[in-house]
């Protein structure tokens, strides 16, 4: 499907020579990426909002009695361009932006924020909405897509006074523009810094980090040189391997800094947006935005959540602290006078897993090519939902880098198109996530989606990329949110694919991860870079008996991120809160351990502040790894990983099922009963203390 303009009042005059505004005739629908420039934004913008308005205004003026279909059919049928060219536009500012795209983003933020809220506040819209509560005959889909609809209206101010809503509709605008900055700000200072290297600098570094740094240093016109930045697959192995603690230190230090200095510095904007979110909580009838996000979650209050964060907090800390003595017993041994500090954290667990296991990352990294794990998640989808992915080399992508591959079911037939754009570069944001460009839909057709994956994983300079077991389990994460846009097998896009409960969008992710680190995938999958010889067994044995090593430390960087987010979002009122105090008093308060230091620290933790995303619900992925904990345990009772029926229930029940229905009856339909709670302490080896 194009997904044009067509339908449109007005499409044709408007789009002129704006590709954006246009029929794509491209294969698969895919956004004519070549003809695309920066300049054909804003317009495009400004004619798709102008076209939904109208859309709008035809339903809300309706004189025909309200009805599921020219109510709830009509509002999902409106605004298919702006869907669009904001699918094109935010994939794009995300993995490959530029000047002139950011200033497009702090344009339009506003823009767009102010014109889907004064949809969200129509009353006549509202009006009829509520006409329907009583409509017989309706499909348990349409019923879900009924109340989402009236939740996101009642959400925004509908039924509250002109005034509530001006003032609610104006705090949406003042946070649309002040994450657009955040996010800017970070990725400003991610690109601003790196950490030139010449041979001397090199002690400790094995060839794949070495390699990898001589690729960023090649890309930055320093040939000869290496250079470290600031993404997580640069950094993370540079503290694992440098033997310069002086060089650790130094780039550990500009690591948790983004966001915190001269023209970047966010934390005015972040005292700024949770002031505005408490606002708007209290406008709602909410005592604070924690509470008003999570009303519509699987935890349903803060409290359940914070209940959860603390039931691992305390053990995950004693495992730390003995994780920590160990680690200075190390030091001492090796005649260190010094205390432990967080940039020699991951050093000394790297040495004291060798020690342990005997086994570190130089030793795993060659049997875990970029390529080879790749094939080993599509292997997993295919086994487990028969499906197969045929890379396609004629179509035309937005970066050299990326890769696309069709896929289709056991019969054939087209299930969507998956692009994989695995690499670090400037142009693109930290982290790893997944996206459309499409979604799934047939409420006017066999809409079939088009889902990227975006890395960002080190680049070799010669040879192939290599990964760490974290790089491959992100890897396998992310492509498990891809078959939930994937499979996707619902009619109305409201609900499809991941647009399900944040604290529920982590479980299928999570489950996929899984997979990895089964022996019959290592086994096949796991194939030395140079030799091709499959990974020994007895190495496979060790790094399955050290699937827990670290968990004490990995648990409270985490946690420690989540609570912080949590109770900065408790706040009934926040103005003029002074971010980084607030961070160190709550920190204190829970006894987080001095050597290690939150993984997100506010002034960068863009899941939260870059939007609304994560916002007081960064605690969502623990509340999933609970269900995917105990998930997995479907497939290990049935005694086979690919187990056809348990497979069967999970592409039915969450994978194909979007929101078709409320999360825990999602996972109680897979399952067969509700999680238990212990299997999340027992996967992290948090059980025992």
């Amino acid at each position: 499907m194009t997904g044009d303009l067509s339908g449109c009042e007005g499409a044709d005059a408007a789009a002129g020579d704006n590709p954006l505004l246009a029929a794509w005739t491209t294969p698969f629908g895919l956004p004519p990426f070549a003809r695309i420039k920066p300049e054909h934004f804003r317009p495009a913008f400004e004619a798709a909002m102008a076209a939904q308005e109208r859309e709008i205004a035809a339903i809300a003026t309706d004189v025909a009695e309200p009805s599921f279909a020219n109510t709830v059919d009509a509002l999902e049928a409106s605004g298919r361009a702006l869907r669009r060219i904001s699918a094109v536009f935010y994939n794009l500012t995300g993995a490959d932006t530029n000047d002139a795209l950011e200033a497009v983003d702090r344009e339009v933020a506003p823009v767009l924020a102010r014109h889907r809220n004064a949809i969200a506040q129509n009353a006549a819209l509202f009006e009829r909405l509520e006409a329907l509560c009583d409509e017989p005959d309706l499909t348990p889909e349409q019923v879900q897509v009924r109340e989402r609809y009236r939740r996101t209206f009642l959400r925004a101010g509908a039924g509250l006074d002109a005034a509530t809503k001006q003032r609610l509709g104006a705090i949406v605008e003042r946070l649309a523009t002040l994450g657009t900055r955040f996010a800017q700000n970070v990725l400003a200072d991610e690109k601003a810094y790196q950490l030139v290297l010449d041979q001397a600098d090199l002690a400790g570094l094995p060839d794949f980090v070495r390699n990898a740094a001589a690729q960023a240093a090649a890309e930055r016109g320093m040939p000869g040189r290496y250079v470290i930045t600031l993404a997580r697959s640069s950094i993370e192995p540079f503290l694992q391997f440098s033997a310069r603690r002086d060089l650790r230190e130094k780039v550990f230090k500009a690591w948790v800094a983004r966001g915190e200095a001269g023209e970047t510095d966010n934390r005015a904007l972040i005292a700024e947006m949770v002031a505005l979110r408490a606002e708007r909580a209290r406008l709602l009838g909410f005592p604070s935005f924690a509470h008003f996000r999570l009303d519509d979650s699987m935890a349903k209050a803060p409290e359940a959540a914070l209940a959860l964060l603390r039931s691992v907090w305390q053990p995950a800390v004693a495992r730390a602290k003995r994780e920590g003595a160990a680690i200075e017993a190390a030091i001492r041994a090796e005649g260190g006078n010094f205390a432990l500090m967080p940039w020699d954290w991951r050093y000394y667990a790297e040495q004291q897993r060798k020690a342990a296991f005997d086994i570190d990352e130089s030793e795993t990294k060659p049997y875990l090519q970029l390529d080879n794990v790749i094939d080993a998640a599509f292997h997993t989808a295919s086994k487990l939902f028969r499906i197969t992915f045929e890379e396609r080399h004629d179509l035309g992508l937005y970066h050299p880098d990326v890769r696309a591959f069709e896929v289709t079911d056991a019969d054939g037939r087209h299930i969507g198109l998956f692009l994989g754009d695995y690499f670090s570069r400037a142009s693109k944001r930290s982290g790893a996530w997944m996206s459309s460009f499409r979604g799934q839909e047939k409420l006017t057709g066999d809409i079939r989606p088009i889902v990227v994956n975006v890395m960002n994983f080190a680049k070799a300079l010669e040879g192939p990329t290599l990964l760490s077991l974290d790089d491959a389990r992100t890897l396998f994460h992310e492509f498990g949110h891809a078959l939930h846009g994937l499979l996707s097998d619902v009619t109305y896009p409201l609900i499809a694919g991941t647009n399900v409960a944040r604290d529920f969008v982590e479980f299928p992710s999570q489950l996929f991860e899984h997979w990895l680190e089964q022996p019959e995938i290592l086994r096949r999958f796991a194939l030395h870079c140079e030799t091709g010889e499959p990974m020994p067994e007895a190495l496979l044995d060790r790094i399955l008996a050290s699937r827990t090593f670290g968990q004490g430390f990995a648990t409270v960087e985490y946690a420690a991120s989540a609570i912080v987010d949590l109770e900065l979002h408790l706040l009934s009122a926040a103005d003029d809160i002074d971010v980084a105090a607030f961070e160190k008093a709550t920190l204190a308060r829970i006894g987080m351990p001095d050597a290690i230091v939150m993984r997100h620290r506010p002034p960068h933790f863009t899941h939260v502040f870059s939007g609304d995303g994560y916002s007081a619900a960064y605690y969502s992925y623990l509340w999933s790894e609970v269900l995917d904990a105990d998930g997995f345990g479907a497939f290990e009772e049935a005694g086979d990983i690919f187990d056809p029926a348990t497979a069967s229930r999970l592409r039915e029940h969450v994978y194909a099922a979007g929101y078709s229905q409320a999360p825990e009856a999602a996972y109680r339909a897979f399952r067969g009963r509700d999680p238990d709670p212990e299997a999340l302490l027992r996967k992290r080896g948090l059980v025992e203390i």
